[in-house]
């Protein structure tokens, strides 16, 4: 037994990766990067076999934002050239969970730029999930809309939406190179309304803001600690007119073993390669889902993503199966 199946063991056994193990999977030499997919993938397997969650995007309100984080085209700091609206209406929302129901999505993000949402973005919000769950029962609506207070966390459940995106996005000793327009303690607070709300907590990170790998270990054990649900995994995708333009210190390897990093920290929970996946993963793509269990299909919020049937394309050629389950089925699983 090599000593990724040894991590393995040790964590299906319920036993938690030393400061040391960790770090020696972000360091492990690229030759012994097959040995290592395969110890996370037996984790992965043990928990969701060869199912795959599907996960779409509507980007329901773009630009506009007050905040000033530095890995972001939609913030008051950036430069980038993006397209700037309102809130969307509700119908074109709905319109959105059709198209996601079409490729198969089981879960659909509501995504809005803004420090937190406007009672009016809200209403719409609501307004259009009730609908989206009279007409896909089985769908997962995840909100994501910034910083939440209890009462609108509330307004969210009673609506049906099944989860909430707050992501940590780096450590908390990186955070403040970030971003200084809210604190790490902000965003932290949030997931946990969003918990006692009894909506699903959902966070993640984004990899290759200049964090050490010190943090990425930090990131992994925070959302451990928080109990979130879903962990999306992002990979820092460095646009032109952003304060991090330029920034490019990933490769392939390095990305598929911060994925394993993460799936063995958080081993029961669903692991998702997120934004800049394409751009990062390149035509290692397909062998992240050997750690991670779900991906986004279609468009980011500023950034193109891989076409759907593509995506449809590499599941088939790995011979993963779609899992369409439910949120609760879901859950319960990982338990």
């Amino acid at each position: 037994m090599n000593k990724f199946d040894q991590l393995a063991e040790k964590v299906l056994e319920g036993e938690e990766l030393t400061d040391e193990e960790a770090l020696s999977v972000l360091q492990s030499p690229d030759e012994e990067l097959l040995l290592l997919l395969h110890a996370a993938y037996r984790v992965r397997k043990h928990f969701y076999g060869d199912k795959v969650k599907l996960n779409m995007i509507i980007n329901t309100k773009s630009g506009l934002c007050p905040e000033n984080c530095g890995y972001c085209a939609q913030s008051i700091v950036s430069k980038a050239p993006i397209e700037k609206y309102s809130m969307m209406k509700k119908d074109e929302i709905v319109a959105g969970a059709k198209r996601a129901a079409e490729l198969n999505a089981g879960t659909y993000c509501i995504v809005a730029s803004g420090r937190g949402p406007a009672s009016r973005e809200l209403d719409i919000v609501a307004s259009a999930v009730k609908e989206i769950k009279e007409e896909h029962q089985n769908m997962t609506v995840c909100a994501c809309l910034g910083i939440l207070r209890p009462e609108q966390a509330e307004r969210l459940k009673a609506a049906g939406v099944d989860r909430y995106n707050h992501n940590i996005n780096t450590s908390s000793q990186h955070h403040e190179n970030i971003t200084t327009s809210h604190t790490y303690d902000d965003r932290v607070n949030t997931v946990g309304i969003v918990k006692n709300s009894g909506i699903s907590p959902c966070s993640g990170v984004i990899i290759g803001m200049k964090e050490t790998m010190k943090d990425v270990i930090d990131m992994a054990r925070s959302l451990r600690i928080l109990d979130a649900d879903s962990i999306p995994v992002n990979f820092l995708n460095a646009i032109e007119g952003t304060p991090l333009e330029g920034t490019d210190e990933l490769n392939p390897r390095y990305c598929l073993k911060v994925l394993c990093l993460f799936r063995f920290i958080n081993p029961k929970k669903e692991i998702r390669i997120s934004g800049g996946r394409e751009v990062n993963l390149r035509n290692m793509q397909p062998l992240g889902l050997y750690p991670a269990n779900s991906i986004f299909i279609g468009d980011y919020l500023t950034t193109e993503g891989q076409e759907g049937l593509a995506d449809k394309q590499m599941l088939e050629d790995m011979g993963f199966e779609v899992d369409s389950a439910p949120l609760d089925r879901e859950i319960a699983k990982a338990l």
